[in-house]
């Protein structure tokens, strides 16, 4: 939902957008992937060779490679 996705932006301060691409960089590995919604504060994410969603916090271990300036998350 759009409302999802503007509250996600709004409330972590994150380019986040549908058909972005993002770096995922956890577990000592980076994996790429692409934002197709969000829902309950989190996005849903089609890593690349998946054929499904991962709901991913915006901010955690998340980057933005879309965006102007990318944004890496707190690994906090």
């Amino acid at each position: 939902m759009a409302g999802d996705m503007a509250w996600i932006r709004k409330t972590y301060g994150v380019p986040a957008k549908r058909g972005a691409r993002v770096a995922y960089l956890g577990n000592g590995t980076t994996a790429k992937g692409t934002i197709r919604s969000a829902s309950n504060g989190r996005l849903n994410i089609q890593l690349d060779g998946d054929r499904f969603t991962i709901p991913f916090h915006p901010t955690w271990k998340l980057r933005y490679l879309d965006a102007d300036s990318p944004q890496e998350a707190s690994e906090a």
